[in-house]
């Protein structure tokens, strides 16, 4: 039995993950990862009219000729978020920025205005303790992964979309700006969900001893609690920095940090 022919869309961990679990159970017979790649889809496309898209945080706006060659099933967009809440580029970062301890993932069509289009499947996981350094990480892995597996289950019967219904809430693209963290001004609180929220990109950064480091975990410290390295924070409430990564050097532990740079 010959294997359903996918044309994929997408870049970094969420595409990865997807793709992953797409490529297990049917053929990948191109990948797009920019605006340029859009050509040899509509040439792929037109020789092969039983290819399937499929787009995982993709980054470029598709337009109307191609978007067209994949009518009438469209091409399925992964985005890992209960639409219409969180439409836009950052949609795991800013549910973790807002302290949600429950994460969706929706199964919709492409449609030319942002994460817009009719809706095939949507789920949600809650988590029993979302602070865990490795939380953005999990998050995409594990949104990626359950997105990928029904689209191979419903592959060759999708059922109709329903098109979104209650308010949209967008949310924005990361950039280095925003990596610098401030505790004279913010809620631990709020330092927290953005350590976990900016790992890998932008990067989390808050200077101790004089030096720029990217935190890389952290902890609530409980009252009469010590650290090696807290940070006292705009709520009166202390964080304990647990690894963190001083510019050009390799990550370490507090420990470690003290050891280094302890004058």
């Amino acid at each position: 039995m010959m294997k359903p022919k996918i044309i994929f869309f997408g870049n970094g961990p969420l595409a990865d993950t997807a793709l992953s679990i797409l490529s297990s159970n049917s053929e990948i017979i191109f990948h797009a990862r920019t605006k340029d790649d859009l050509e040899t889809v509509k040439q792929l496309k037109l020789s092969h009219p039983d290819a399937h898209g499929i787009l995982a945080s993709f980054g470029v706006m598709i337009k109307s000729d191609v978007l067209d060659l994949f009518e009438p099933e469209g091409i399925l967009n992964i985005h890992p978020s209960l639409l219409p809440d969180l439409r836009g580029p950052s949609p795991i970062e800013s549910a973790i920025l807002r302290g949600d301890t429950s994460f969706s993932v929706s199964i919709m069509k492409l449609v030319k205005a942002m994460d817009a289009g009719p809706v095939f499947y949507q789920t949600t996981i809650s988590l029993d303790s979302p602070i865990r350094p490795d939380l953005k990480s999990y998050l995409y892995s594990q949104l990626a992964t359950i997105g990928a597996q029904w689209i191979i289950e419903n592959l060759n019967n999708f059922p109709t979309p329903s098109e979104q219904s209650g308010t949209p809430t967008f949310c924005e693209k990361l950039d280095k700006s925003m990596s610098l963290l401030n505790p004279n001004i913010e809620s631990s609180t709020t330092i927290l969900s953005k350590i976990l929220a900016f790992q890998g990109f932008p990067k989390p950064k808050l200077s101790i001893k004089g030096k720029i480091c990217i935190i890389l975990e952290a902890k609530p410290l409980n009252q009469g609690e010590e650290a090696l390295l807290p940070v006292l924070c705009a709520d009166g409430k202390s964080l304990s920095i647990l690894r963190l990564q001083p510019e050009n050097k390799r990550p370490m532990d507090a420990k470690s940090f003290l050891n280094g740079y302890s004058n």
